[in-house]
């Protein structure tokens, strides 16, 4: 395994990282890296809808759109990000619960043995006495699985607030201040310690890598930086990745599940569906696009629609949401 420590705070740089160490390198990868302040949206999630513009554009704060599933999420010089990446084993077990078990567990028992009370809560978010300080998510790409969380040390959740914009599908009745209080900082549950970022990401390499065998510290060629830069201009620092186009439709439907909050956008033309945009923050282990091309052209009927994603593995798109829910989005 490599282990990769990035000096660069540049969020479209280390974004197109994440990219080419999935797709380009064959080794597997554990790397830490930090962000300047930044917003990093979820693959498919509608970046307008989850972000105050105004404050973004106002504080000059980069949004920009990552390959895994998942919520907005706010980044700062606070933040530490990690990042496991393995190759997978055929015929492996593809549960993301137990995917995000076993890449964060490393990650609790350092903060454990810093006598920090920390524990996975739910699928994929960690927290320390009920308050989440790091959100998870994972990303599969052909033979290959990337898991990437937040690691919320120092961060200014003044800032956090302002930036990203409550949905209320997520918090219905509750103002941006109840959203505040769900998250905590690890350096305010540090007993008798005053440490800095910098500590902290040191000490965080030095538990994970003691407990590798074969790790091996990693820096980039030349050339390799040279790929990751191109991949940064041409995709990460564009506003068509970041935000593409506000989606045009004559139906839509948003609607909220136990596993995540899925948009529908869809136009139609002589009852025959012509366009169809789905975003949210759920989890997949198959893209979408995949999933939209099939049922481009369906009838807008719900026979004709339960039969075509009947023939799907609707699993696989929007994991742990059942095709009947994703059916009644149609309507």
């Amino acid at each position: 395994m490599l282990y990769i420590s990035d000096k660069s705070t540049d969020p479209y740089f280390n974004l197109a990282e994440e990219e080419f160490l999935l797709k380009e390198m064959t080794e597997d990868i554990f790397r830490l890296w930090r962000n300047s302040p930044s917003i990093i949206v979820g693959r498919y999630q509608n970046t307008i809808a989850e972000i105050d513009s105004e404050y973004t554009k106002s504080h000059n704060i980069p949004v920009v759109r990552r390959l895994s599933g998942g919520g907005a999420v706010f980044h700062d010089l606070g933040n530490l990000n990690f990042t496991f990446i393995q190759n997978l084993e055929q015929n492996q077990n593809l549960d993301t619960s137990r995917m995000f078990r076993y890449f964060t567990s490393p990650i609790l028992e350092a903060l454990q043995s810093l006598g920090v009370n920390a524990e996975l809560q739910g699928r994929n978010d960690l927290a320390i006495d009920g308050m989440k300080f790091s959100g998870n998510a994972i990303c599969i790409h052909k033979d290959r699985i990337l898991m990437h969380g937040t690691l919320m040390f120092k961060v200014s959740k003044a800032d956090l607030s302002k930036a990203l914009r409550p949905r209320p599908e997520k918090f219905i009745g509750k103002a941006v201040k109840s959203n505040v209080k769900r998250v905590t900082n690890i350096s305010d549950h540090l007993k008798d310690k005053d440490p800095d970022i910098l500590w902290f990401t040191d000490f965080l390499g030095k538990y994970v890598c003691s407990r590798i065998k074969d790790i091996t510290p990693y820096r980039f060629t030349e050339d390799q930086l040279k790929k990751i830069n191109h991949l940064k201009d041409s995709r990460y620092a564009t506003d068509e990745w970041n935000f593409g186009k506000s989606p045009q439709y004559t139906f839509s439907n948003i609607k909220r599940f136990p596993k995540g909050i899925v948009e529908l956008y869809l136009k139609t033309k002589n009852g025959r569906i012509t366009d169809l945009d789905i975003r949210g923050d759920y989890f997949f282990s198959r893209p979408t696009e995949e999933f939209t091309r099939t049922i481009i052209g369906t009838p807008h009927t719900r026979e004709d629609i339960q039969k075509k994603i009947g023939t799907l593995d609707t699993g696989a798109y929007f994991a742990g949401i059942d095709s009947e829910d994703i059916v009644s989005l149609f309507f």
